[in-house]
């Protein structure tokens, strides 16, 4: 029943728009019932030279959650933070280098045992190795192949031209401090928790967004249903005024009678004009929630919404509504990612407490080769000349010849409270601080949720009231009207009643409008809040 008579509102009836001349029955007033189904599905033309697009409210929303522009840019967030989080993890991605170098050098002799009174040095280096950091225990590693060919004027050297080469293997593994968490796995950690609150963010926006589509769409509703009203308004007074200049005419009425209802035609034309401000204010106000720019073709043109919002409002569960609220709301998961970024701080800083003990193994592998010369003694003649090259070198890293491994015990530990004991002291009470905001931020959307069903509650109760007064108002109306006609009622009194309709009939429609506000604001505040509020980070 109460979507018929919302109906009814939106018909807007034309009570007594013909003339109230004497024998004109009360009732001549009153607009057929099919004339009044017909003015509701009448299309009202809104300001705007583009061309009309009929808007439901389905249609709105769909094309704010493709166009919307603030959508648009919260979409990018979670792209920037996927790099940011790839960024993180190329620490962990093998580094490879590579050396080559010629160098000659020639030096004058100083004592007998340079090898002559010149001593030219060639040297070629040729290195390489890959190093890596590990993502599980926080250790390192690094492999290294080195060789280099030698040759000298001195006659002291056994292999020349000399090939030296090297295979070193070297790892480092922390045991306390380092092991489960260390920065680099902390950043990672954080990174990939802010990756989900950045697609918490942008549920959020798209949320708000809807709800501010759904708000302007009844918005857009209300100010098109207003300014029908105030046609309606204005057209009661100028059939007022016309059927005052016809008693002018036939002399039953005198003609300073006439200034009242023009008068009040008058104030109806500016409340007209004020109306259509408004529609055109309401229009754009949804064309910027739906468009993706000026080029957009929605944007030019005149927005007609089709839908009418109905009176029926399914009775509400209010604990079931604030557990949905407490599960699904985005400020609430927000603040409980961010308390996960607290404790993977925490934990980074617990672990800055610990002693660093590090173990460093490393194991190399020697080989040797090139022309060797076989000499009597210590710079002596030469008694045979061995010819060999890097392969022999080679040959010897393979069969491990000269094998060379050292394992390392680190250890590191600060005397008295360090700066991380102090940290770690800090950090513990403000976590006990975000938790107490977490359970504070409960019982603010518990209060939100509360607030928004009694809000529901009390402008249903508005509503009934301002159907009974407008109903009123039509029956006062349309009474004064024949009263009038009768000549048994004057000008004032048929203005006044006028007046008290289209007073009736936007009380009506605001309540109406506020009711459909607060089923959005309903439906919002168990999904997101306004603003991306949350708990504080420790740092």
């Amino acid at each position: 029943m109460r979507s018929v008579r919302y109906r009814h509102l939106i018909s807007i009836p034309m009570l007594a728009l013909a003339t109230t001349a004497g024998a004109q029955s009360s009732d001549d007033g009153l607009v057929d019932l099919a004339t009044q189904a017909a003015a509701r599905l009448a299309v009202i033309q809104t300001p705007g030279s583009g061309p009309r697009r009929d808007l439901t409210l389905a249609d709105a929303i769909a094309r704010a959650l493709e166009r919307n522009l603030d959508i648009a840019v919260e979409r990018l967030n979670p792209q920037v933070v996927d790099l940011t989080l790839a960024q993180a993890l190329s620490a962990y991605r093998p580094t490879f280098d590579t050396t080559f170098s010629n160098n000659s050098r020639t030096t004058p002799s100083q004592t007998q045992l340079d090898g002559g009174q010149t001593t030219v040095s060639d040297t070629v280096v040729f290195n390489s190795g890959i190093s890596q950091a590990v993502q599980w225990g926080g250790g390192s590693y690094q492999v290294n192949f080195n060789n280099n060919r030698s040759s000298s004027t001195s006659f002291f050297n056994s292999f020349n031209p000399g090939y030296r080469s090297t295979f070193q293997l070297s790892y480092t593994q922390p045991l306390l401090r380092g092991f489960k968490i260390d920065s680099t796995r902390q950043q990672i950690q954080v990174t990939r928790i802010n990756r989900d609150i950045a697609d918490i963010d942008l549920r959020q926006t798209m949320t708000n967004t809807v709800s501010s589509v759904r708000n302007a769409y009844w918005d857009l509703v209300y100010a098109t249903q207003t300014l029908a009203v105030q046609r309606q308004a204005l057209e009661l007074a100028e059939t007022l005024v016309r059927d005052n200049e016809a008693r002018v005419e036939i002399g039953t009425m005198a003609p300073i009678d006439i200034v009242q209802a023009r008068s009040e035609a008058a104030a109806r034309r500016q409340t007209l004009a004020q109306a259509e401000q408004n529609l055109a204010t309401a229009e754009l106000v949804l064309k910027q929630l739906i468009v993706g720019g000026t080029d957009d073709e929605y944007w030019a043109a005149t927005l007609n919404p089709v839908d009418l919002p109905t009176l029926d409002v399914q009775p509400i569960d209010l604990e079931a509504a604030i557990r949905t609220a407490l599960d699904d709301r985005t400020d609430i998961a927000r603040s409980r990612r961010q308390l996960d970024i607290n404790n993977v701080n925490l934990s980074s800083m617990r672990n800055n407490r610990l002693p660093a003990v590090d173990v460093i193994a490393n194991y190399q592998l020697v080989g040797q080769g090139g022309t060797r010369f076989v000499r009597s003694g210590l710079g002596g003649a030469v008694l045979d000349e061995i010819p060999g090259g890097i392969g022999d070198a080679f040959n010897q890293l393979f069969d491990a010849a000269f094998p060379v491994w050292t394992v390392q015990l680190n250890v590191s530990y600060p005397i008295g409270q360090s700066a991380a004991d102090a940290a770690y002291a800090r950090a513990r009470i403000q976590v006990q601080q975000v938790q107490a905001q977490l359970r504070q931020l409960g019982l603010q959307v518990a209060t939100e949720v509360t607030n928004a069903v009694l809000q529901i509650q009390g402008i249903t109760r508005r509503i009934e009231a301002s159907i009974a007064a407008r109903e009123l108002a039509e029956e006062q109306l349309a009474a004064e009207q024949s009263k009038f006609g009768a000549g048994m009622s004057t000008n004032f009194f048929v203005v006044q009643a006028q007046r008290d309709l289209a007073t009736a009939q936007d009380t009506e429609l605001r309540a109406i409008l506020d009711q459909q506000k607060a089923l959005v604001e309903f439906d919002r505040v168990q999904r997101t809040s306004l603003s991306q509020a949350g708990i504080s980070i420790v740092q």
